[in-house]
This record gives structure tokens, sequence and C-alpha cells, in this order.
């Protein structure tokens, strides 16, 4: 008898986690899948930072730390907001939690009554709107298109602002497209989201140094919107940290305040060690990043390459973060006479099980025409992968008879 409640019942799993366990499994069974499903890059995390974390560990800094995470810490991470985006916060702005995620979820929780509205630009982050499910918000999705580099424009925003609307969420470099705001875009939009007084903005910067086009640009740089923008960022993607499991917010004081105290009764500090070395990821230049940036601008360019050979793929130029988000719908209503792809799904379950090669379906990030694609994996990988994916899409139209054994 299932006695769960309606929440978690309500509670979609993320489908980039559900298609790395499909990969697992398979490759459990020995066959040899290529995981292009997440967001995870492949390098390991600099020496001086795990340096920092051994040192913790035999100094025994293994004790609670206050719940936003331990002084010089949140110290640490107002520098590089100074340094790196122009951002002035004090200590006392800033919230250490468990992950970029946990970053999140603190605001929306602190921020949303029943019925609230929040503004989500899609494609969209798939966890966005099972957390706004958590926090009983509604979401008001706000489509964009591959032609126009899925960017959202302030026209949208502002029909699409209501006296319920609280929130406007999005992040820059893009999870899953890639996509980067400019300065004037964002500029633009600041200046509408500013004529609603009580309206916040949720925006999510993890992907900060994975960036092809220069500086990066947050929207709280702005002074007459700063006081409303909640930054989030973390070092699981800029500096490999995935596994440490750290991200931050910096946020209006009384925000901050709500946020520790929200915090402090789910999981308080994140671990004391991991804040360690991500004091050490704080206080390195960006420069660190580059060699790792650059890797994956060669990885982009080399995908977009290999798919530009892919009949009825289309794609755009990604600035940012480490994916592509190709539109597949040409693929949908063709069939290889035993299987038919309705959707985007459908085409990630057939690539997955005649080419071994494991993708998302856009469905849960608010784009059902596309599949997303993380380049975060090795040149051979990539390559094989799309040599494995044209195969089997050939087969699509029933010009060759499938073999569910073709690759394994």
């Amino acid at each position: 008898m299932n006695h769960l409640s309606d929440r978690i019942n309500a509670l979609s799993e993320s489908q980039t986690i559900a298609m790395a366990r499909k990969s697992r499994e398979l490759s459990a069974q020995g066959i040899d899948v290529i995981n292009l499903s997440l967001g995870e890059p492949d390098f390991n995390t600099p020496q001086r930072i795990k340096d920092a974390a051994k040192k913790a560990i035999d100094d025994n800094f293994s004790f609670y730390t206050h719940v936003s995470g331990y002084l010089e810490l949140r110290q640490a991470i107002a520098k590089k907001f100074k340094r790196d985006n122009g951002l002035d916060y004090t200590a006392e702005q800033i919230v250490v939690s468990t992950g970029a995620k946990q970053s999140i979820i603190n605001p929306l929780l602190c921020l949303l009554n029943k019925g609230d509205e929040i503004l989500v630009p899609a494609p969209f982050w798939v966890s966005y709107i099972e957390m706004i499910k958590i926090a009983e918000g509604t979401p008001i999705i706000l489509p964009t298109t591959i032609d126009k580099d899925f960017k959202v424009t302030p026209e949208q925003i502002k029909n699409a602002i209501t006296p319920k609307t609280k929130i406007f969420i999005f992040s820059s470099p893009c999870n899953p497209t890639g996509s980067v705001y400019t300065k004037e875009e964002l500029k633009a939009i600041a200046e509408v989201l500013a004529t609603k007084e009580d309206l916040y903005i949720i925006s999510d910067e993890i992907y900060e140094h994975i960036n092809f086009v220069g500086k990066h640009e947050s929207i709280a740089q702005f002074d007459f919107i700063k006081e409303k923008v909640i930054v989030v960022n973390g070092v699981s993607k800029s500096f490999a940290m995935t596994g440490w499991r750290l991200g931050y917010m910096a946020a209006p004081l009384w925000l901050a305040k709500a946020c520790d105290k929200m915090q402090g009764q789910f999981t308080s500090a994140t671990c004391s060690i991991t804040q360690k070395a991500a004091h050490t990821a704080a206080e390195l230049a960006p420069s660190v990043t580059y060699e790792m940036r650059d890797a994956f601008k060669r990885r982009r360019d080399l995908l977009l390459n290999l798919m530009n050979e892919i009949k009825g793929f289309k794609t755009n130029v990604p600035k940012g973060a480490f994916y592509i988000f190709p539109d597949v719908s040409y693929y949908f209503g063709k069939t290889d006479r035993n299987i038919t792809i309705k959707n985007a799904t459908d085409l990630c379950l057939y690539l997955l099980d005649k080419a071994a090669v494991a993708i998302v379906p856009g469905d849960g990030f608010g784009a059902e025409n596309n599949i997303r694609f993380s380049y975060a994996t090795a040149d051979e990988k990539l390559m094989e992968a799309v040599r494995r994916i044209k195969l089997a899409l050939e087969k699509l139209n029933g010009e060759i008879n499938s073999s569910p054994h073709t690759f394994r």
C-alpha cells in the first residue's frame, strides 16, 4: 500500500539522473555505453584544492561550523564576488549550502507562498520546476526558440508579469542550452523586472567560468535591481568538484538570514572539509579554470561539426556550459519498422538501445522537440557516440532492417 505524501507523489524524477541510471544498468550488463547525459566535468579537482582538504583533515577541522559556512570562507566568497564580478557583498549576505540545488531551493522556500507565480524561461534546468512544486509555487513557462538562441525577451517577461508574480529564475550560462546573456540583454530584462516592487530574481550562475565569449555578466551588477537579486554559484562545474557538494548564494541580508534559518532545520552546514577546499577554490584566480574552459570549447566545436553531418539535427552555437541542445523533431514519426519515434523521449530510448549512447530528452527541460548532449567527456568518445548515432538514425524510415544488438 502506498502511504506516500501527495508532495512526493507529485514530484518527478530528474531526467538526467534517470538516464544516467539506465546507462549504468546497461554498463553493468557489460554493454559499452557512452554516457552523455550527466552535467559533470571529466576533469580532476585541482591539486591545491585537494591539498587544502587533506590539511583540514590533518588539522582536525572536523567539527560543526556556522550553518551558512565558517566566517573566513564566506569572506573569501565575498572577495571572489568583488574580484570576478564587481559585486559588493558582506560575509553575512553569503549562505554556503550542500550544492547549488540547496542554494536555489532555500530562497524559493523562504519567498514563496502557495499560488505565487514564478517566471521560468524554457528551456530550463530540470530541477527548477520540481523545486517550485515543493515550495507550492506556480511555474509560468516562457518559451524560447533555437532561432533566437533560446533567450527570453523583455517583452515576454513584461507580458507575463501579474500581481501574483514573485520570482524570475534563470541561468546564464544556461543548462541545457549553453546560451549566455549579454550585459545589454540582462539590463533590458532587469529594467522590466524592476517595475514590480515585490518581484525577486534568482540568477543561477553555476557555469560562470565555462564561458566562451569573454567576461561573465551577472544581472546583479545593476544597482537599480541588485537588492532584488539572489546570485547562486558554487564550485562543482568551474573547479570539477561535483562530489564535494558545495554551492553558495549571495542575497539581501534579510533573505540570507532567512535562508540560514531554513537551512538550520534541514542540513545545517555542509561538510567542514569541503568548506576548506572551497575556501582555497574561492581564492584561486579565475585563470586556473581556463584550461578546462578551453577544452570544453574545443569539444563544443568538435561535436557541432560532427552534428552537422547528422540529417535532421538543428543546432545553434552554445556560448557557454558544456551542452548542445539540438532540435530533433525531424525524426518524430519516423520508424525502423519495429519502433516508431513519437517524441524526444522515444528517440533517446531508441539511441540508448540501438546505439548504446545515453542522452537526455528535452521534455524535462521544457523543450519537447530537443535532446541534450553533454560534451563533458573525451574527444574520442564524442566521435564514437556520433558515429553510432548516425548509424542508428539511418535505420529510421525503414530503409534497413534494425538489429537490437548492432552496437553491442
